[in-house]
């Protein structure tokens, strides 16, 4: 079944709307604290909505439908992991940075290492994040290639991660982050509204409703106990530290009015993530499996017991059970998560770039104007485009992309708000080498003990080193 032409002309309207908001906000930044951080005077209310719409996005909501799909409500607890973050980076580090932030002009998170350390941690720090970040951009855009790809199968995945690609580096590079943020907020209220009034309702009385999915789908599905130990601890250690370390986290922190307007729009994103978000998002994958598992998608080619991506569930899902005009809404309900969490990424990305990488070298002080910003976070896109290209699954690069950053910054973070004087040579050789553990455990793929994920011996590694170098380095101008 091909989408009907007034599903695509919605959805081509949407896709205008939001480059339109890009050209709007192109003419009103007047500086790189413009351009970066909203001129540090935004609300509660969008950025509360930004962050969320960033940090469960489209990986998250076609990687939800995806865990739906595999292992039912259980996969919920994926994002409790990030309702625990917010509340606790809303409670230990929002008071501490926000103040020090505003006094010096912070634009990116690095810049406050550099205050509590010095210009090299700054320095590295920023090349974590900016490879970390081009990782999760290339996640998000692959995501939307994914729900094109299911919904337009004339369209290959390649065509599909370049349309979706195009659409979100260009309004954000000529936007920057008002733009990213008040077309977050735009896409959220979308995504709610096509989940709670299209959706869900739509999918749930499509499949049978309750009767349907307790006798099609194996009990554990429907029990929030069906998933290890094990498997909840690695979305902690990699979900949980990253609202201490995320740059698109601490853009929104400068970008606040005040610190009390901080945290309130942390502990709204912390209420969205979950209980709101993983229900809906875990429940609409759920439903997909019972459709599949109905012979469903059979006309398509995914009769029950036939090899199926478990992320295309529910792109496939929505493209059976909608009809014409609310497939165009759904289709631009979830292009909105996506999109809202690739721009985020991508201004990320250029703020390390141009901030922490560039100008920390002598000379490349006119790298400041804003143009040069704008030509920057083009061609970090490109390449998150180039990559998307070359990967599968959009949960898996996006856990990776997390694993890194966090294994890297965590403990020189945690150094920062425990310590009165913590030691710069310790967090560089931290950062080298929990990144670099963590790197060489998933590019190796070596077998882990326990079951646990690289990222937790990349961070055992770094707090390790950190301990035996603090501990044991000497200040300049002591003697033994």
């Amino acid at each position: 079944m091909e989408i009907h032409i007034v599903d695509l002309i919605i959805f081509i309207v949407y896709l205008i709307v939001m480059l339109g908001v890009g050209f709007y906000f192109m003419g009103r930044n007047k500086s790189k604290d413009d351009y970066y951080v909203g001129g540090r005077n935004m609300s509660a209310g969008h950025i509360g909505l930004s962050v969320v719409a960033t940090d469960v996005g489209g990986g998250f909501s076609i990687g939800l439908g995806g865990l739906g799909f595999m292992m039912g409500l259980s996969g919920s607890w994926m994002l409790f992991t990030g309702l625990l973050g917010a509340w606790l980076s809303a409670v230990l580090l929002i008071p501490k940075i926000y103040p020090v932030a505003r006094e010096n002009k912070f634009l990116t998170f690095p810049q406050s290492l550099a205050h509590h350390y010095n210009g090299k941690v700054a320095l590295i720090a920023g090349f974590i994040s900016l490879i970390g970040y081009v990782g999760f951009t290339s996640s998000q855009i692959l995501a939307g290639a994914k729900l094109v790809e299911a919904t337009f199968p004339s369209v290959s995945i390649n065509m599909a991660v370049l349309i979706m690609g195009v659409i979100a580096v260009v309004y954000t590079a000529i936007g920057g982050i008002k733009a990213v943020i008040y077309t977050d907020t735009i896409q959220w209220i979308i995504l709610m509204g096509g989940l709670i009034f299209i959706g869900i309702p739509v999918g749930y009385a499509y499949i049978g409703g309750w009767e349907a999915i307790s006798k099609t789908v194996p009990a554990e599905f429907m029990s929030l106990s069906n998933l290890s130990f094990v498997q909840f601890f690695n979305w902690l250690i990699t979900i949980v530290p990253i609202w201490f370390v995320g740059m698109t986290l601490y853009q929104r922190i400068f970008a606040c009015r005040d610190v009390k307007t901080a945290k309130k729009a942390w502990f709204i994103a912390g209420l969205f993530e979950w209980p709101i978000m993983a229900f809906m998002g875990i429940a609409l994958g759920l439903f997909a499996r019972v459709g599949y598992e109905q012979g469903m998608f059979a006309a398509i080619g995914y009769a029950p017991g036939t090899q199926l991506d478990a992320e295309l569930g529910l792109p496939l899902f929505l493209r059976t059970i909608l009809p014409v005009g609310l497939m165009g809404l759904m289709l631009s309900a979830y292009f909105s998560a996506i999109m809202s969490t690739a721009d985020s990424c991508l201004m990320a990305a250029s703020g390390n770039f141009t901030t922490d990488i560039l100008e920390y070298f002598k000379g490349t002080r006119k790298f400041g104007h804003i143009k040069y910003s704008q030509i920057i976070t083009l061609i970090i896109g490109a390449l998150a485009i180039i990559l998307a290209t070359n990967m599968q699954n959009v949960l898996e690069l996006m856990l990776y992309s997390y694993a890194f950053m966090v294994s890297g910054l965590l403990v020189p973070v945690l150094g920062t708000l425990i310590l009165k004087k913590p030691s710069a040579r310790a967090a560089v050789v931290a950062m080298v080498v929990g990144g670099l553990t963590t790197l060489i455990l998933i590019i190796t793929q070596v077998k882990l003990p326990l079951g646990l994920d690289a990222n937790f011996f990349g961070i055992a590694a770094s707090f390790i080193s950190f301990v035996l170098i603090q501990y044991t380095d000497k200040p300049k101008g002591v003697v033994a």
